[in-house]
């Protein structure tokens, strides 16, 4: 159903694979199709991704659209679902995402960091020696960054944001996204660590949920087996 030359032409196996410095692994190359099984064996009509999946959500309607013309109709072919900010940078180099693997721990924002690790790394966000705040992300990719992080977190129209910051310098800017970011991770965090201290609760959340997909995963496998002829 998929080859290894498309499997190789996708950007975050080049990406990631020439970070590796090597030729990458087994598990990095076929990602994408246990992503496509994923979503696939659920039958799912639409998933929310982030703007550097769309590739791999492209190879998921391939492959649901080349076996429904195999075998007859029996996957929808799922659509990708984007937010209005459909890729956050990194806080430490603008031209690439954030990412929870990056080695260099102040380019992340995890929702579960303390209040003054927050701050710690937004004071330490890349921008420029221009002191204005402004959106303009092919010129000034920090600042913009950190304006696009701002109206995502607050619901503000970047426009507004801008405009609402105007006399702030970068160093009181990036403390301003930095509370921003905090209040709306707040309830969040909060909600986290209530959880992590009730393991009774998650274990019982776990076993319902796998009895909940086991039951939805079951009979598609079983009917796919059929179709291709193993059963």
């Amino acid at each position: 159903m998929v080859r290894l030359p498309r499997l190789q032409h996708l950007h975050q196996w080049k990406a990631k694979s020439a970070k590796q410095q090597s030729d990458g692994t087994v598990g990095l190359l076929t990602y994408p199709v246990l992503q496509a099984a994923d979503i696939l064996t659920y039958k799912s009509t639409h998933v929310p991704v982030g703007e550097d999946q769309v590739q791999h959500m492209e190879l998921v309607q391939d492959l649901a659209q080349g076996f429904n013309k195999k075998y007859g109709e029996f996957f929808p072919v799922p659509k990708s679902i984007l937010t209005p900010m459909k890729k956050v940078k990194s806080l430490r180099d603008p031209s690439v995402k954030m990412s929870k693997s990056d080695p260099d721990k102040l380019a992340t924002i995890r929702v579960t960091d303390s209040p003054e690790d927050i701050v710690h790394k937004f004071r330490k966000a890349v921008t420029d020696c221009t002191s204005e705040v402004t959106y303009e992300p092919s010129r000034r990719a920090g600042v913009s960054n950190l304006v696009a992080i701002h109206a995502a977190v607050t619901g503000v129209p970047v426009e507004d944001v801008v405009r609402s910051s105007t006399g702030l310098d970068t160093a009181r800017y990036k403390l301003k996204v930095a509370n921003a970011v905090i209040e709306k991770f707040a309830p969040i965090r909060s909600e986290i660590e209530k959880l992590k201290r009730d393991r009774d609760y998650l274990e019982k959340v776990l076993r319902v949920g796998s009895a909940k997909a086991k039951e939805i995963a079951y009979p598609v496998l079983q009917e796919v087996k059929k179709l291709v002829g193993i059963l």
